[in-house]
């Protein structure tokens, strides 16, 4: 069990090894980040503040409310597009915090702003409301084997319980920031969703400096890079007909079938890490019918802004080549069409290891004595404003959990209290502490 209310935050040593190191950076987390002296000073200056350390008590000691708010969270559903209901739940308790000024946005997110005492930068710390899961889904939390079973019990109501408690902790602790901090609680982070939450809030507010997702359970890694995505529905089109009467047309599943066929065969790098596959497949309207419709849904997935983009390319020439040779095959003059429909955009992005937030992250992971095992490209909320050049990270909420976007995800609240104490040190480190610590986080040019 790790413990962190009686643990000395930075030793005495830490100083001693920094004036050593001057011209070099010391080592955080086993060699996973090299951490730049003057950061680290700045951060220790953060975490050794009282009013700080009294905010780490305060999490640990109500996160018991915690989890069961976390509970209350799961039980309330959030399909995507439909997540209204959760919204108007989180910014209730949002405002019973202190954060009396919060709103729904035109998007649906709600969001409160924890103002700073001036001539700061401005983070958002976010977690996505929605789900994978379709309206009628039970979310009721049960009991099982010592594990707390619930379609989106980790993913994301523990981010979403994380931020409460950091909020929570601010307030309790009067802890005043140089920087300002906004809070959300976001929609659409989920499938067709599409990050359209995110990208709404990034749109409306472009003074944003940087950004923190909390997502998830499992506190073991940094997300400092975004895996882009492109996804299309490709829809074939002809004249269709009678299968004996008519035939000798072109078909527009035998052209969706080609075309599938030959995207199968494409050859992707293995780095940067490129992907595809065609998720789902529908057309015709009878077994004795020549198909007028059809459509496959593709999914296009890379590291690289250049890989996915030829990729895409690739995609859409492939089933090109497809339709002609279809129409080529009957030859009549009645001809099968296709249409590229965008239905996904995700922005590949990075978010570079010397940056500051990144630095803070591990630093942070460090001070509660979190195991750092690696940094990682996934595809969250965060990569919209990595794409953006908005330096962004997307860590954990705490505790332990698996079979997430499953109706048999679980969490066990091992040591949950280290994802919003993580969530804080991160917050209060970019932001600064007023009277104690400037912000790591650049302001951007306005």
């Amino acid at each position: 069990m790790l413990r962190t209310t009686n643990r000395k935050f930075v030793s005495n040593s830490f100083y001693v090894i920094l004036i050593s190191l001057v011209s070099n950076p010391i080592v955080a987390q086993q060699n996973v980040v090299p951490i730049s002296p003057n950061i680290g000073v700045t951060f220790n200056r953060m975490a050794s503040d009282p009013r700080v350390q009294q905010a780490l008590r305060l999490i640990e000691q109500t996160e018991p409310e915690t989890v069961r708010e976390q509970f209350r969270i799961t039980e309330i559903p959030a399909p995507p597009f439909k997540e209204d209901t959760r919204a108007a739940y989180y910014l209730k308790q949002m405002q019973d915090r202190g954060l009396s000024d919060a709103y729904i946005d035109s998007e649906g997110n709600a969001i409160g702003v924890r103002k700073g005492v001036g001539d700061g930068p401005t983070l958002l710390i976010a977690a996505h409301l929605d789900t994978v899961f379709p309206e009628s889904t039970n979310t009721t939390v049960e009991l099982r084997g010592g594990r707390y079973f619930a379609p989106g019990i980790g993913d994301d109501s523990r981010g979403l319980a994380s931020i409460l408690s950091v909020i929570s902790a601010l307030e309790e602790s009067g802890i005043e920031t140089t920087g300002d901090i906004m809070f959300a609680g976001n929609v659409g982070e989920e499938g067709k969703g599409d990050l359209r939450g995110v990208k709404a809030i990034f749109r409306d507010h472009p003074h944003i400096d940087g950004f923190v997702s909390v997502d998830g359970t499992r506190l073991r890694r940094i997300t400092n890079g975004g895996t882009g995505s492109r996804r299309f529905e490709f829809h074939f089109k002809g004249p269709g007909g009678h299968s004996f009467g008519a035939f000798g047309i072109a078909s527009a599943v035998h052209a969706m079938g080609r075309a599938i066929s030959k995207i199968a065969e494409i050859e992707t790098p293995r780095f940067p890490r490129t992907t595809f596959t065609v998720g789902t497949v529908e057309g015709g309207i009878s077994v004795n019918s020549i198909a007028a419709d059809a459509t496959f849904a593709l999914d296009m997935r890379s590291n690289d802004r250049e890989q996915l983009a030829r990729l895409e390319a690739q995609a859409k020439k492939l089933a090109l080549d497809a339709v002609n040779e279809e129409n080529i095959r009957w030859g009549n003059g009645e001809t099968i069409t296709v249409e590229f429909n965008l239905i996904g955009d995700r922005p590949v992005g990075i978010t570079a290891i010397d940056n500051a937030i990144v630095q803070a992250a591990a630093l942070a992971f460090d001070q509660l004595n979190i195991d750092l095992q690696q940094l990682s490209t996934s595809s969250t909320d965060a990569n919209v404003p990595m794409a953006l050049g908005i330096p962004a990270i997307t860590i954990a909420g705490g505790g332990t959990g698996g079979g997430a976007h499953s109706p048999g995800e679980w969490f066990i609240p091992l040591d949950s209290h280290l994802g919003p104490q993580t969530a804080l040190l991160i917050t209060l480190s970019l932001v600064g502490v007023a009277g104690v610590s400037t912000p790591l986080l650049p302001e951007r040019a306005k």
